[in-house]
């Protein structure tokens, strides 16, 4: 008797040889990007920590007051670049003959002068040292003349604005 059934086979088809090959191509792009896009989160990450650090932390705030309790001053310490950035909250100006001269206060102290604000600008820096700031409790700002301004460290003028030194948590 003659056997009719024809050979079964054994090979693979050419179909699924090249869907394992697409398959294996995918899965090696995919590892490629995926390491190409951790090695560039890791870039970005270390360019923001390098940025994180040239970036003023401020530490101390203090908001001075008028009489009137209305918001006259903002002021922020940045003790890195010891800088005292003073805004105007208000539209008061001193006269062209005066001066603002801020001053920090320590309770059974004399006021210490942190320096002058010479212009009109909303926002002014002025360089403090840390040490002028320490044990200081609260910010003052007292109106000077130009010519004849605070004597023997202390001010002339009564304290316009005033505000406590609040050490801010990082």
């Amino acid at each position: 008797m003659t056997d009719t059934t024809s050979p079964s086979s054994t090979g693979v088809s050419a179909w699924w040889r090249a869907l394992s090959i697409f398959l294996a191509l995918v899965v090696l792009l995919g590892w490629a990007l995926g390491a190409s896009m951790y090695e560039q989160f890791k870039a970005q990450i270390h360019h923001l920590e390098a940025k994180l650090v040239e970036i003023p932390q401020v530490r101390e705030v203090a908001v001075l007051l008028d009489d009137a309790q209305a918001p006259a001053m903002l002021m922020t310490y940045d003790p890195k670049n010891q800088k005292l950035q003073v805004q105007r909250l208000n539209d008061v100006k001193e006269g062209r003959e005066q001066a603002l001269h801020v001053w920090a206060l320590t309770e059974g102290d004399a006021p210490r002068m942190l320096g002058v604000l010479t212009n009109k600008y909303k926002t002014q820096q002025l360089e403090v040292p840390a040490q002028a700031l320490e044990g200081a409790q609260s910010l003052a700002i007292s109106v000077e003349n130009k010519d004849n301004g605070p004597r023997d460290g202390k001010p002339r003028q009564p304290l316009l604005f005033k505000g406590w030194l609040v050490q801010k948590a990082i």
